[in-house]
This record gives C-alpha cells, sequence and structure tokens, in this order.
C-alpha cells in the first residue's frame, strides 16, 4: 500500500489550533519556549505554525498536547468524521475517560471550594487553599485550578472526571505521566466533599516519597471569609478545620488499610 501522507488541517483548523495553543500556554504562564522544549519540537516549528506561516500536521499536534499535558482535537474526528476536526464542542461531551458527561449533568460541581488538608511541613497544622472547578467550553470539560496558595510553585490545574458508576468525583493532574490525584465523595447537604489526595511528598535533598492523606473541599458561599495557608493550633480557624479533616475518617468517607 501506498503510504499516506502527513496530514495537514485546513486554514479554519489551523486558526482554531493556534488559538487553543496560545489559551493553554495562557493559563498556565508557561513560555513558546518552554512549550517548544516540552513537545519536542523547534521553537522556529511553533512560532511558525502559531504566526499561520506553516500549518498544523498531526505530528505536530500530537507532540503540543504531550508538551502541554491538554488535549487539542477530537480523536474522534481524525479519520475524515468532521470537516475540521477540532474540539468537542459539536456535542458538548466529555470523552469516556472523564464520565461522558455534559455540562448540565455537572453545573452543580461548579464554583469555589474552600480545600483543606494536613499540612507537609508542621505536624498538628492545616493548609488551607481555594480550588475552583469550571465549565472549559474548548474541551468541553470541567477543570480545576489551585489558588490562594502560599506555596504557588507547586498550585496544580487539570481535568475533573464525574464517573456515573462510583459516585465519586476526580480531580486528576497529568503532567508528562506524572500523575497527583483528589478522589471526593459527592457533596453532603453541607456541600462538604470528603476523601483522599495522592501525591508526593518532598524529602530530604531530592528524594519525592508517595504519600496519601484526608482532604476536605467544601463550598464557598460570597459572605463566607476563608483563611488561606498554613494553620496552625493557635489559629482561629484551626479547630473548625481540623474538624473537618477528622470527619473524613471518622464517617467513613475514606480509610486508610494496613497489611
Amino acid at each position: 500500500m501506498p503510504s499516506q501522507k502527513p496530514r495537514n488541517f485546513s486554514e479554519l483548523d489551523c486558526e482554531t489550533l493556534s488559538n487553543r495553543v496560545r489559551e493553554e500556554l495562557a493559563r498556565r504562564r508557561m513560555t513558546r519556549q518552554a512549550l517548544a522544549d516540552a513537545a519536542k519540537i523547534s521553537i522556529s516549528t511553533l512560532e511558525k505554525v502559531l504566526a499561520g506561516r506553516r500549518a498544523f500536521t498531526l505530528g505536530t499536534v500530537v507532540r503540543l498536547e504531550e508538551g502541554l499535558g491538554a488535549k487539542l482535537l477530537d480523536r474522534t474526528h481524525l479519520n475524515g468524521g468532521s470537516a475540521n476536526g477540532i474540539a468537542r464542542e459539536a456535542n458538548g461531551t466529555a470523552p469516556d475517560g472523564l464520565g461522558n458527561y455534559n455540562r448540565a449533568a455537572v453545573s452543580w460541581l461548579e464554583g469555589s471550594y474552600l480545600t483543606i488538608r494536613p499540612s507537609f511541613g508542621d505536624k498538628g497544622a492545616v493548609y488551607a487553599y481555594r480550588t475552583d472547578i469550571t465549565w472549559d467550553d474548548a474541551t468541553a470539560t470541567l477543570v480545576f485550578r489551585e489558588l490562594e496558595r502560599t506555596d504557588k510553585d507547586y498550585a496544580q490545574f487539570g481535568s475533573v472526571a464525574v464517573p456515573h458508576q462510583s459516585g465519586h468525583i476526580y480531580l486528576v493532574t497529568n503532567r508528562h505521566g506524572q500523575h497527583r490525584m483528589i478522589v471526593v465523595a459527592r457533596p453532603t447537604i453541607q456541600g462538604e466533599m470528603h476523601g483522599l489526595l495522592t501525591t508526593l511528598q518532598s524529602g530530604r535533598g531530592a528524594h519525592l516519597s508517595p504519600v496519601a492523606t484526608p482532604i476536605v473541599l467544601k463550598a464557598l458561599k460570597k459572605e463566607a471569609k476563608a483563611h488561606y495557608g498554613r494553620i496552625g493550633p493557635s489559629h482561629t480557624a484551626h479547630a473548625g478545620y481540623s474538624a473537618l479533616l477528622r470527619k473524613t475518617l471518622a464517617e467513613n468517607f475514606a480509610a486508610f488499610l494496613e497489611a
């Protein structure tokens, strides 16, 4: 069989892709050079496709998706099924890997959440920040972003999975194959989502160790005052925040098992 030529996208496709890449760069506060390095393409190639001086190819798009850790295309349309093959906006449904939901089914999750977990640095303290869950029209999925963190370099963002089977919600970060995941139960009548965070904890030097810890996301009301950062035992918010964390295990929203 004759070999297939590399797929090039139409002028409209290229403009849409260029806008998507710029949007993802702005969202991540990422430089074009950093993206070129992560995607293993030359900065010259990246500049040319973003400026419209060169058409996107499927290979370039795949590399950019890997570099960004984000979908730029709907893969179900890549084999001739769609005029432009861009995004999922036609049916507004998240991919199967995130639960096949549409916005109407998950709109109740959109909003800002006070997020509480134990402090990794100070025993007895808790750490609090804000998590925003919003709808992303470009990918037709819920996405999350962490804000109000005093350690901004470690703030996470990623995709939200809402499968029907388990009744749980998954906040997943995937950066070049390195995963961090939060699994929480659906909100209680008080607007609390209790569960577990699994991530890597910094040790001595460059040493990293897997760690799991209780975590709570509590819906923020507009008039509510939240305290962020490391909350020690002397802080006025410590008792309430600690009580929410204890509730996670005490009421069997999550459990730690030992052999």
